[in-house]
């Protein structure tokens, strides 16, 4: 079994790799470290690695950590789904929301943003396979979506996001995630981030133009779902 900081070196080792083979700046892609399950004690050793960016897909569990952690500069993004009940302390406690698939939780998060915090950076989460299980807005729905949230004060559309149906084809890997670049460059919008790509698909989704990356797996190891808080 590999150390966090070995696990933390391949992993930034496939990036680097990954954007040098697509003729992209390995700077312009960032590690966003998928901590969801994972103990305070374990992001405290992938900090140790120079790692500053986590994500977390369940609320009450991230509060909990954000607590224990508060001695830490760490940057946090909510990652989940969005229940209208949860947006204020998501409002409050995150800096990055990328999972924002509906205009009522884009507008509960910029009324709840508290005015004392930096614009709230959102990233529309698209529904690039037509999965009947997953979240996200359909393609056809995005331009409207995206116009409103665009005008909606203290966030920043930033860009959008996508968890495409798992394959081992990189081929149809690269097609969902060209999917979701397409849909970007088709906005009449200044987006600068597309996150997309997670530890089995994170080298065709640079090849595609990610920005941020998802890495929970090969960071972490397998998780625990015996009862994670929500």
């Amino acid at each position: 079994m590999s150390t966090i900081p070995e696990s933390v070196a391949k992993v930034r080792a496939r990036i680097r790799e990954a954007a040098q083979a697509s003729g992209r700046d390995p700077q312009d892609v960032h590690l966003l470290a998928v901590s969801k399950t994972k103990p305070a004690g374990v992001l405290r050793e992938v900090f140790a690695c120079g790692q500053r960016d986590f994500g977390e897909n369940y609320l009450q569990e991230a509060l909990a950590k954000q607590a224990e952690l508060a001695d830490l500069e760490l940057t946090w993004h909510f990652i989940g789904p969005i229940q209208s009940n949860k947006t204020r302390a998501i409002a409050e406690h995150f800096a990055w929301v990328h999972s924002v698939d509906r205009l009522k939780i884009a507008q509960r998060l910029s009324e709840q943003r508290p005015a004392q915090l930096p614009l709230l950076n959102i990233c529309l989460q698209v529904n690039v396979s037509g999965e009947a299980s997953k979240s996200g807005c359909t393609p056809a729905e995005l331009a409207e979506l995206a116009g409103a949230v665009a005008e909606l004060p203290n966030l920043r559309l930033r860009g959008l996001m996508a968890i495409p149906e798992p394959t081992d084809d990189p081929a149809v890997q690269r097609a969902a995630f060209a999917r979701l670049r397409a849909l970007k460059d088709g906005l009449a919008l200044d987006l600068d981030t597309l996150s997309m790509g997670m530890s089995h698909d994170l080298e065709a989704a640079i090849a595609e133009g990610a920005t941020w990356v998802r890495i929970g797996t090969a960071l972490f190891g397998t998780r625990d779902y015996g009862q994670p808080s929500r």
